[in-house]
């Protein structure tokens, strides 16, 4: 698995709509990127920025889907699992795929890997369902004081 290029530095400042060094080499992929504040209800928002721009780039309902369920879970994480007073969410697209990759400030109790629960437990098998929906997922460790993120490729 190659772990996908970095979060593009301009995600600090852009909101859904904006592009983050739009395209790349000969405009094969298309990247916005969002900041989210790390309260309860930013799951659901960053849901409802992830689902209006992958419409606007028509990606198929299945593949939406599978991007809201891949956003939730990775936003939730970052918000559970780090002291992240700020949260990057970035989505790009080029043929036949779709990158998520979700970034936290670290302070984290270490890297997250997927966790086998047992049929009575109420958490924890958010990355068993990323694993789950996405052709391949990873997490890239961005060094000291810098934090964390988390991938996920899927079919678009």
């Amino acid at each position: 698995m190659t772990p996908p290029a970095p979060l593009h530095a301009a995600a600090a400042e852009a909101r859904v709509g904006d592009t983050a060094d739009a395209w790349s080499e000969g405009g094969a992929e298309l990247c916005v990127s969002f900041a989210l504040a790390p309260r309860p209800g930013s799951a659901a928002q960053a849901r409802r920025l992830a689902g209006a721009q992958l419409v606007g780039w028509d990606i198929d309902e299945d593949a939406r889907d599978a991007a809201a369920l891949v956003v939730s879970e990775l936003v939730t994480n970052a918000i559970v699992h780090t002291a992240s007073h700020r949260i990057i969410c970035e989505l790009c697209t080029r043929p036949g795929t779709l990158r998520i990759a979700v970034r936290d400030e670290g302070w984290g109790s270490g890297a997250p890997r997927p966790a086998h629960r047992g049929p009575d437990d109420e958490h924890g098998r958010g990355l068993l369902l990323v694993e789950a929906v996405s052709r391949a997922w990873g997490v890239r460790d961005e060094g000291p004081g810098v934090g964390c993120t988390v991938w996920a490729e899927l079919r678009a």
